[in-house]
């Protein structure tokens, strides 16, 4: 299994905190997905941009189908998130 450094909640600065800040205000908790990500705080700001385009914005899929596209894709590739 793969290792990866996160970044903890306390250790986070600048842009990283905002973004923790944030997640923590929007889902009460910063999710594996986003710690992940955490080394790189300007590629973690674009893709959560882009997440939120994919899944948020104006599209002929309903937000239901989006979210469960998404698991069945996850699943699909052994991702637990």
């Amino acid at each position: 299994m793969a290792w990866i450094r996160q970044i903890a909640d306390q250790e986070a600065s600048g842009l990283l905190k905002k973004i923790y800040d944030d997640a923590l205000r929007r889902a009460q908790r910063v999710w594996g997905i986003v710690r992940v990500q955490s080394l790189n705080a300007k590629q973690l700001r674009a893709g959560l941009g882009l997440y939120r385009s994919v899944m948020h914005q104006d599209s002929e899929l309903q937000p239901r189908l989006r979210e469960t596209l998404a698991v069945v894709v996850s699943r699909a590739n052994h991702c637990h998130y």
